[in-house]
């Protein structure tokens, strides 16, 4: 049963994680207004979070030993704030950018998240290996073959950029989560990050738009989608198969996202690539997966020892 949670869980979320992209594409071109749609996503991942909070920590009487550590209450707090304040700007960037771009591409771009943590990463002292700098390049190479139409002088759309900015943010949130991430429960963590996002879009949607309840209705089911399964189960999934897992085979298997984004695209939404940027998509998949190959025992020492800090 290990095996199958170990392997299985990690397919099932890359399966969730990027056949959201076609739904949170439907919602944009519903006509569905940025931050409506996150803080109503928002809203629903809490709540999904709720349950499964109370029975993944224990029950409420631990939850309340546990809040009654201030420092670990503090952790949680400042956790939950700036992982939240990091999701609803990439959160909302993504939605801006899939508005414009083919879902498939979207879900492409913003994986190159995996290789821009350890760059990010040298700002903090940390390990850069020549295989992570590498998949950088090859991921360059396939940004410019998606993103730069043939015969084009470099030409990028906005789209494309609010994808990129989207994946710059997604680093940032992951280093963010890395810092709090060995300090606080991981669900309740989220659960307070998904509560802050709610709240930062809420009034984003307050003073920037005009939510329409008719466009909310004919987006039900794809909202439902991406706040339920996205948001909630998918979340759950991933702290499953982590449990006694390799970490480096588990963001293998959750690589394979990119895959699936642009396998639901062609599935639900009928859209179609060119040669040129299936070419990129394989190259970018290629940096994505080569930066998540297993490391040299010396590496993996020195992050087990960075973890244990």
């Amino acid at each position: 049963m290990d095996k199958i949670r170990q392997n299985v869980f990690p397919i099932l979320t890359a399966l969730i994680w990027g056949t959201a992209f076609s739904a949170q594409s439907q919602c944009a071109a519903a006509g569905m207004q940025t931050f409506t749609f996150n803080m109503l996503r928002s809203v629903i991942g809490c709540i999904v979070l709720v349950p499964v909070m109370l029975w993944f920590s224990g029950g409420p009487k631990k939850i309340q030993r546990q809040l009654k550590d201030t420092t670990y209450q503090k952790n949680l707090l400042w956790g939950g704030l700036c992982c939240g304040l990091l999701l609803t700007i990439a959160s909302n960037l993504q939605q801006l950018g899939l508005g414009g771009t083919e879902s498939g591409k979207g879900g492409f771009i913003t994986a190159l998240y995996i290789v821009i943590v350890p760059v990010l990463g040298i700002f903090l002292k940390k390990k850069v290996s020549p295989t992570i700098w590498i998949s950088v390049l090859l991921a360059a190479a396939g940004m410019y073959l998606l993103c730069v139409k043939e015969g084009a002088s470099l030409t990028v759309s906005r789209y494309d950029l609010y994808l990129l900015l989207c994946a710059l943010i997604f680093a940032l949130h992951i280093l963010v989560i890395d810092r709090f991430a060995n300090r606080v429960d991981g669900i309740q963590l989220s659960l307070v990050q998904f509560a802050v996002a709610a709240v930062f879009s809420g009034i984003g949607m307050l003073c920037l738009e005009s939510p329409s309840a008719a466009v909310i209705r004919h987006c039900l089911w794809p909202l439902l989608y991406v706040g339920v399964f996205s948001s909630g189960i998918a979340y759950t999934l991933q702290i499953l198969a982590q449990k006694g897992s390799n970490p480096t085979v588990v963001s293998l298997l959750l690589s394979l996202e990119s895959v699936f984004s642009v396998l639901s695209a062609a599935i639900f939404l009928g859209e179609i690539l060119t040669p040129r940027e299936y070419l990129g998509c394989g190259i970018m998949l290629t940096a994505v997966i080569l930066a998540q190959l297993p490391r040299k025992r010396k590496e993996e020492t020195y992050e087990l020892s960075r973890l244990q800090k």
